[in-house]
Protein backbone atom coordinates (compact mmCIF):
# COMPACT_ATOMS: atom_id res chain seq x y z
CA UNK A 1 0.00 0.00 0.00
CA UNK A 2 1.13 3.51 -0.81
CA UNK A 3 1.68 6.49 1.21
CA UNK A 4 -0.64 9.04 1.29
CA UNK A 5 0.72 12.55 1.45
CA UNK A 6 -1.31 12.97 4.66
CA UNK A 7 1.47 10.53 6.43
CA UNK A 8 4.36 11.60 5.23
CA UNK A 9 6.49 13.51 7.65
CA UNK A 10 8.68 16.56 7.37
CA UNK A 11 11.85 14.09 7.54
CA UNK A 12 10.44 11.96 4.71
CA UNK A 13 9.47 15.75 2.47
CA UNK A 14 12.76 16.97 2.88
CA UNK A 15 14.44 13.10 1.81
CA UNK A 16 12.15 13.04 -1.69
CA UNK A 17 13.02 16.69 -2.44
CA UNK A 18 16.59 15.85 -2.05
CA UNK A 19 16.74 12.67 -3.74
CA UNK A 20 14.75 14.05 -6.48
CA UNK A 21 17.23 16.79 -6.89
CA UNK A 22 20.49 14.27 -6.43
CA UNK A 23 19.92 10.43 -6.25
CA UNK A 24 23.58 9.88 -6.20
CA UNK A 25 24.20 11.63 -2.54
CA UNK A 26 25.24 9.15 -0.48
CA UNK A 27 23.01 8.72 3.05
CA UNK A 28 25.38 10.33 4.77
CA UNK A 29 25.13 13.16 2.68
CA UNK A 30 21.92 12.83 2.64
CA UNK A 31 22.03 12.85 6.73
CA UNK A 32 23.53 16.15 6.63
CA UNK A 33 21.20 18.36 4.35
CA UNK A 34 17.98 16.84 6.04
CA UNK A 35 19.14 16.93 9.66
CA UNK A 36 19.04 13.30 10.39
CA UNK A 37 21.50 10.79 11.02
CA UNK A 38 22.46 8.20 7.92
CA UNK A 39 21.07 5.32 9.84
CA UNK A 40 17.54 7.06 9.90
CA UNK A 41 17.78 8.41 6.53
CA UNK A 42 18.34 4.31 5.06
CA UNK A 43 16.19 3.15 7.15
CA UNK A 44 13.50 5.96 5.75
CA UNK A 45 14.38 5.62 2.20
CA UNK A 46 13.86 1.56 2.33
CA UNK A 47 10.43 2.24 4.18
CA UNK A 48 9.91 4.58 0.93
CA UNK A 49 10.84 2.24 -1.39
CA UNK A 50 8.86 -0.56 0.54
CA UNK A 51 5.22 1.51 0.10
CA UNK A 52 6.06 3.01 -3.27
CA UNK A 53 6.77 6.14 -2.57
CA UNK A 54 10.28 6.06 -4.20
CA UNK A 55 11.05 4.10 -8.11
CA UNK A 56 13.89 2.64 -9.29
CA UNK A 57 16.66 4.82 -9.44
CA UNK A 58 17.65 6.06 -12.70
CA UNK A 59 20.07 8.57 -14.71
CA UNK A 60 18.47 11.23 -17.00
CA UNK A 61 20.08 11.19 -20.62
CA UNK A 62 19.74 13.97 -22.25
CA UNK A 63 17.97 13.40 -25.39
CA UNK A 64 20.27 16.06 -28.18
CA UNK A 65 23.35 14.03 -26.80
CA UNK A 66 22.55 10.91 -27.71
CA UNK A 67 21.02 12.37 -31.36
CA UNK A 68 17.51 12.08 -30.34
CA UNK A 69 16.97 15.74 -30.39
CA UNK A 70 13.70 16.08 -31.96
CA UNK A 71 10.83 16.01 -29.52
CA UNK A 72 7.10 15.37 -30.86
CA UNK A 73 3.55 15.22 -29.41
CA UNK A 74 1.82 12.68 -31.08
CA UNK A 75 -2.40 12.46 -30.46
CA UNK A 76 -4.00 9.54 -31.49
CA UNK A 77 -7.43 8.96 -31.71
CA UNK A 78 -8.63 5.13 -31.60
CA UNK A 79 -11.09 2.66 -34.15
CA UNK A 80 -11.89 0.90 -31.38
CA UNK A 81 -12.26 1.16 -27.18
CA UNK A 82 -12.81 -2.76 -27.02
CA UNK A 83 -10.95 -3.43 -24.24
CA UNK A 84 -8.65 -6.05 -25.79
CA UNK A 85 -7.85 -3.47 -28.32
CA UNK A 86 -7.04 -1.05 -26.16
CA UNK A 87 -4.94 -3.13 -23.97
CA UNK A 88 -3.23 -4.45 -27.55
CA UNK A 89 -2.29 -0.82 -28.75
CA UNK A 90 -1.58 0.04 -25.17
CA UNK A 91 1.45 -3.07 -25.13
CA UNK A 92 2.29 -1.57 -28.95
CA UNK A 93 3.28 1.50 -27.28
CA UNK A 94 5.12 -0.02 -23.95
CA UNK A 95 7.28 -1.61 -26.55
CA UNK A 96 8.33 1.36 -28.72
CA UNK A 97 11.85 2.56 -27.10
CA UNK A 98 10.96 5.78 -29.18
CA UNK A 99 7.81 6.89 -27.26
CA UNK A 100 8.80 8.31 -24.04
CA UNK A 101 5.73 9.04 -22.43
CA UNK A 102 1.78 7.96 -23.41
CA UNK A 103 -1.03 9.19 -21.37
CA UNK A 104 -4.77 7.64 -22.16
CA UNK A 105 -6.63 11.08 -22.10
CA UNK A 106 -10.59 12.27 -21.63
CA UNK A 107 -11.42 14.29 -24.27
CA UNK A 108 -11.11 14.58 -27.96
CA UNK A 109 -7.89 12.69 -28.13
CA UNK A 110 -7.80 8.92 -26.74
CA UNK A 111 -3.94 9.34 -26.15
CA UNK A 112 -1.00 12.03 -26.11
CA UNK A 113 2.48 10.64 -26.54
CA UNK A 114 5.72 12.09 -26.23
CA UNK A 115 8.02 10.82 -28.81
CA UNK A 116 11.75 11.16 -29.41
CA UNK A 117 13.70 11.05 -32.44
CA UNK A 118 16.34 11.80 -34.58
CA UNK A 119 14.83 14.33 -36.96
CA UNK A 120 11.50 14.96 -39.38
CA UNK A 121 12.64 12.19 -41.65
CA UNK A 122 13.09 9.63 -38.35
CA UNK A 123 9.89 10.30 -37.51
CA UNK A 124 7.55 10.30 -40.65
CA UNK A 125 9.25 6.51 -40.73
CA UNK A 126 8.11 6.11 -37.15
CA UNK A 127 4.75 7.18 -37.83
CA UNK A 128 3.82 5.96 -41.28
CA UNK A 129 5.03 2.20 -40.76
CA UNK A 130 4.63 2.06 -37.03
CA UNK A 131 1.81 3.45 -35.28
CA UNK A 132 -0.48 4.37 -38.65
CA UNK A 133 0.17 0.78 -39.38
CA UNK A 134 -1.44 -0.50 -35.99
CA UNK A 135 -4.95 -1.81 -36.99
CA UNK A 136 -6.05 -0.11 -34.24
CA UNK A 137 -5.45 3.19 -35.06
CA UNK A 138 -8.03 5.51 -36.39
CA UNK A 139 -6.00 9.31 -36.61
CA UNK A 140 -3.67 10.87 -34.95
CA UNK A 141 -2.11 14.61 -35.01
CA UNK A 142 1.61 15.45 -34.87
CA UNK A 143 3.25 18.59 -32.71
CA UNK A 144 6.60 19.51 -32.99
CA UNK A 145 8.40 20.72 -29.75
CA UNK A 146 10.29 23.96 -30.85
CA UNK A 147 11.81 24.73 -27.47
CA UNK A 148 11.56 22.59 -24.19
CA UNK A 149 10.32 25.89 -22.05
CA UNK A 150 10.20 23.40 -18.84
CA UNK A 151 11.37 19.75 -18.24
CA UNK A 152 11.62 18.75 -14.25
CA UNK A 153 10.50 14.94 -12.87
CA UNK A 154 10.58 16.25 -9.50
CA UNK A 155 7.20 16.20 -7.99
CA UNK A 156 6.15 18.50 -5.20
CA UNK A 157 6.40 17.19 -1.86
Amino acid sequence: MKQTDQVLEPLDRRLLRELQADASLSHAALAERVGASPASVWRRIRALEQAGVLGPTVRLVDPVSVGRGVSVMLHIRLRSHATDQRLDFEAFIKARPEILECHSMSGEWDYLMRIVVSGVADYERFLMREVLNHPNVATSASHFSLAQVKYTTAVPV
